[in-house]
C-alpha cells in the first residue's frame, strides 16, 4: 500500500464514525459505506442493498485476475452519499503500483461535459443563446460546405443547408465528425484529423481555425455526427469569456467544487498518479507503448500530459481528473446545479441540458441525446437497465459515467484501456449496480 493510503487510514481511525477507508484490491477490495451513515442531499433516500453490491466487487476482482483489466477505480454515490468505493489491481502493473482511489486518469470525451457546462454557464450570462449560429462568435464558421458522395466513389462538395449553431455543437448535430466521413482525405491532408489535442503544444484555437474550410461529414442538424464540436465550443468559451479555456474552467468549475486533481497538464509532483494506458490484446491488457501515436482516430500510448508545453486546452477530450474529482462534478449536476451552498447553474438549465433535444436526428435505440449528455429514453428499447431520463457519456480510454436523478445515483468508472476490445465490463457494472437497488 502507497504511503498516502497509510495516511488516508489513520486519518479516518481519528475521525468520526461511518469513514470508509479505500485500500488495495488484494486486501479488501472496495468500501461498503454504511446505509445509515453519509449526508443525505435530500429528504428522501433510497435505497441499495451492500451484500448485492458484493457481487459487484467479485466481479471487478474477477476482471483484474483475468487479466482482462490492469486497474480501476469505481465510486458510486447515492442521494449525495458514497455508498461504494473501490480501487482495484494496479495504476503500473508492470512496477507493482497498485491502484488507488485518488490516481489520475485521461478522461477524454468526459472533459465534455465540463465544457457544455461551461457553455451554459455563459448562456446564464447573457453571452449567447443556444440557437445563435456559430459564426456569430467565429466569423470563419459563417458559412460551410457539406462532402456529399458521389456515383464515381468520390465526393462532391456542396454548401450547407444552413448556419451552423450552438445547439448543434452542444448536440453533435452540427456534422462535424473527428475527420471522417466523404471528405476525410482533405482533412487528413490538412493535419486535422483524430481527438489529438491533448498531447499537442498548438493552440486548440488555431486548429479549429483550420475547419470551416474543410468540408464537414453531414448538413447541419440532420445527423448525429461525433466529433470536434465540443472543442470548438471550447474556443467560443475563450473567445466570450476572455480567458483561456483552462483557466475558465479552474475558476469558474474546477477550483470551487474543490476538484484538486482536475487539469489539462500534470503538475511533476503527481506524475506518479497517473495511471498507466494499456490495450486490449486476445482478451488481456497489455501495455500501451509509449510515447504511442495514432492509429486510426484513436491515441494509443502514453499521452504527454506531463511533458508540456501545455498550450492546448482541448474541450472535447483533454481533461486528466480523478474518480472523486468527478464525483464532485456529477453531483452538483444531479442536485440541479448546486453543491455545497453554491449555485453553477439553475435547475433549468440543467433540465435543459439532460433532456433530449434530438428532432432530425437520431442517437442510439431508446437513447436521446441532450446538451451534452446521453440520455436514457426508454431502458427496454436501449436493452439496458435504468431510469428514463438517465444520462451520462464516457472516455476513450474507456471511462465512463452517468447520473440517474430518480435513484438519486451518481456512478464514476475510471480505467485506461485503449482500445477495449469487446470489453462488457461497463454493460456489467451498471446492471449490477440496478440489480442492487431497494
Amino acid at each position: 500500500m502507497r504511503l498516502r493510503s497509510l495516511l488516508m487510514a489513520g486519518l479516518c481511525t481519528l475521525a468520526l464514525s461511518g469513514c470508509v477507508v479505500s485500500v488495495s484490491e488484494t486486501e479488501h477490495g472496495a468500501g461498503f459505506a454504511p446505509l445509515g451513515h453519509g449526508p443525505l442531499a435530500n429528504d428522501a433516500p433510497h435505497g441499495i442493498s451492500q451484500t448485492r453490491l458484493q457481487v459487484l466487487d467479485a466481479t471487478m476482482r474477477k476482471y483484474i485476475d483475468d487479466g482482462k483489466l490492469a486497474g480501476a477505480v469505481l465510486m458510486i454515490h447515492q442521494d449525495g452519499r458514497e455508498v461504494f468505493h473501490g480501487a482495484y489491481g494496479w495504476r503500473d502493473r508492470e512496477a507493482g503500483d497498485r491502484m488507488a482511489e485518488d490516481d489520475i486518469f485521461r478522461i477524454a470525451s468526459q472533459t465534455k461535459a465540463l465544457t457544455s457546462t461551461a457553455i451554459m454557464m455563459l448562456a446564464e450570462e447573457g453571452k449567447l443563446v443556444i440557437d445563435d449560429p456559430l459564426g456569430k462568435f467565429l466569423p470563419d464558421w459563417a458559412s460551410t460546405t457539406v462532402a456529399v458522395t458521389n456515383a464515381k466513389g468520390g465526393y462532391d462538395v456542396v454548401p450547407a443547408k444552413r448556419p451552423i449553431t450552438i445547439r448543434d455543437l452542444l448536440s453533435h448535430t452540427a456534422g462535424i465528425s473527428y475527420g471522417t466521413g466523404p471528405g476525410e482525405k482533405a482533412w487528413k491532408d490538412a493535419g486535422v484529423y483524430g481527438w489529438y489535442f491533448a498531447d499537442k503544444s498548438v493552440p486548440v484555437a488555431d486548429v479549429v481555425a483550420k475547419m470551416p474550410k474543410l468540408p464537414m461529414a453531414a448538413q447541419p442538424g440532420e445527423q448525429w455526427v461525433y466529433g470536434y464540436n465540443t472543442d470548438i465550443l471550447g474556443v467560443v468559451v475563450e473567445k466570450l469569456s476572455g480567458q483561456s479555456l483552462d483557466v475558465f474552467l479552474k475558476e469558474r468549475l474546477i477550483d470551487p467544487l474543490g476538484m484538486v486533481d482536475t487539469a489539462f497538464c500534470l503538475p511533476p509532483a503527481k506524475l506518479d498518479r497517473l495511471a498507466v494506458v494499456y490495450s486490449a490484446k486476445n482478451g488481456k491488457a497489455e501495455r500501451a507503448p509509449s510515447p504511442g501515436a495514432l492509429d486510426g482516430v484513436s491515441h494509443i500510448g502514453q499521452g504527454a500530459y506531463a511533458n508540456g508545453p501545455c498550450k492546448a486546452f482541448a474541450g472535447g477530450a483533454g481533461l486528466l481528473s480523478t474518480a472523486h474529482d468527478y464525483s464532485r462534478f456529477l453531483e452538483m449536476l444531479r442536485q440541479g446545479g448546486v453543491a455545497d451552498g453554491k449555485r453553477y447553474l439553475s435547475r433549468k438549465t440543467v433540465e435543459l441540458m439532460t433532456h433530449d433535444t434530438l428532432v432530425s436526428a437520431t442517437y442510439q435505440p431508446g437513447q436521446g441525446f441532450g446538451l451534452g449528455f446521453r440520455i436514457m429514453l426508454d431502458p427496454s428499447k436501449a436493452g439496458q437497465p435504468g431510469s428514463p431520463g438517465d444520462y451520462g457519456w464516457g472516455g476513450a480510454y474507456h471511462s465512463t459515467y452517468w447520473v440517474d436523478p430518480k435513484e438519486g445515483l451518481t456512478v464514476v468508472y475510471m480505467t485506461q484501456i485503449i482500445p477495449a476490445g469487446g470489453l462488457e465490463d461497463q454493460s456489467k457494472i451498471r446492471s449490477l449496480i440496478y440489480s442492487a437497488l431497494e
